[in-house]
């Protein structure tokens, strides 16, 4: 037997997901008996990749999905059933469209350096009634409803059954929330190895509308669900550390205890920051959540402009420690591996040709907006985001032409 065999018989499986992510975040998967996981394991379960938002035509030969047994997880809500994150590869070569790919190649591009990267992600979700669209609570009705006790623990069945989930994963969950808007929450888990994350934040979307469902509710990652409301953000929390296990965005001696590495990936960010939404606010709604018009709270919680600060929640980059930088950009449409591998692109080229980030702003850019020769407006559409990205011939050469060219070609006009 494989390995894959071998798991599925001593855990008692009777099937196993063999998953992917589409280009757009779907997740795409074929359900195989475990009785057929050893041929599948080496062989690949077959998809038709133009029917799963591949840029591919019906011509074109299967795609092969082959599992990656570290990404394999035991669906807590249903423990007769696995889900296993898969590679995908075309005549024995990788497809190097499929975005997990694209983050792979990032990573490879790491290491030959020396670096990996580690990240944890914030995904923002709504708990909606899946009949009417609206918030699942009636009573979650506070005009500043973050943290709210008694609305947290009115969803106490569904969002404890996540954090149990979670812990029989291995995954780490310490906290859960009530965030800023009416039916909005939060649930965080400890960071790990870039492509860790990102497999865990494509599962962390199946398990969480598939627990919701058993509850009577919708859960949504939209970027804005509910126009008066705060938006879905995905925040990235990322650091650099070398083959010795240190953290080397961390310095001492640094501006806010940040070493010159992580200021260099920073200015990546920065320079960046327009051709990475075209990845990172994938949707024309993403816009309707940056910074354009407050909500019922008295905040966006998004940025507006291409800027840093310290512990401070209104710039696009936050500094809210001495070991990490919070990319806080990024929203819950965004491809969970097409985020990291946007960020770890961009960083990278910041340190290649060691940018500058230029000063820190401490002032709330909320309350007093930064004049133009202080920080540059963020795109204010997904066109404009999309003509940025095309403009941007450093991050295309980093993400890969196949790549660039197939995101591009399946857009939506």
């Amino acid at each position: 037997m494989t390995d894959l065999a071998r798991y599925a018989a001593d855990h008692n499986l009777r099937h196993i997901l063999f998953s992917f992510c589409d280009l757009f975040g779907v997740q795409r998967a074929k359900l195989v008996p475990a009785a057929a996981a050893a041929a599948m394991a080496s062989s690949g379960a077959g998809f038709a990749g133009f029917a799963a938002w591949m840029h591919m035509s019906p011509a074109d030969p299967d795609v092969l999905a082959i599992p990656d047994l570290a990404s394999l997880m035991v669906l807590p809500w249903q423990p007769t059933v696995a889900w296993v994150a898969t590679d995908l590869v075309v005549g024995g070569t990788p497809l190097e469209q499929s975005p997990r790919r694209v983050l792979q190649r990032q990573l490879e591009r790491a290491a030959a350096q020396g670096l990996h990267f580690r990240t944890g992600v914030e995904p923002e979700f709504f708990l909606l009634d899946p009949e009417r669209g609206v918030i699942a609570d009636r009573h979650d009705q506070q005009t500043k409803p973050c943290y709210d006790q008694l609305a947290l623990m009115r969803q106490y069945p569904l969002i404890s059954e996540l954090l149990d989930g979670m812990e029989t994963l291995g995954w780490g969950p310490y906290q859960a929330d009530h965030e800023d808007a009416n039916g909005q929450f939060e649930i965080n888990w400890t960071f790990a190895d870039a492509l860790v994350t990102a497999d865990r934040h494509a599962f962390f979307r199946v398990m969480a509308q598939s627990v919701a469902e058993r509850y009577g509710r919708w859960v949504s990652f939209a970027p804005k669900p509910i126009a008066e409301l705060t938006g879905n953000g995905a925040h990235l929390h990322c650091s650099l550390w070398d083959d010795q296990g240190r953290n080397l965005f961390h310095d001492g001696a640094g501006a806010l205890g940040l070493s010159e590495l992580a200021y260099h990936f920073l200015g990546g960010l920065l320079a960046h920051a327009p051709a990475l939404c075209a990845l990172t606010n994938p949707v024309t709604a993403s816009y309707r959540r940056l910074a354009r018009t407050n909500t019922a709270s008295g905040s966006n919680w998004s940025p507006g402009w291409i800027s840093y600060g310290g512990n401070n929640r209104t710039h696009m980059v936050r500094i809210p420690d001495d070991q990490r930088l919070e990319l806080r950009l990024p929203d819950g449409a965004a491809n969970p591996y097409l985020l990291q591998a946007g960020a770890l692109a961009a960083g990278l080229d910041g340190i290649a040709r060691q940018l500058d980030p230029g000063p820190r702003s401490d002032a709330d850019t909320d309350a007093t907006p930064p004049s133009a020769d202080q920080a540059a407006r963020l795109p204010s559409s997904l066109a404009e985001a999309r003509d940025a990205f095309r403009q941007d011939t450093i991050l295309r050469e980093a993400l890969g032409a196949a790549f660039c060219t197939a995101y591009e070609a399946l857009q939506p006009a």
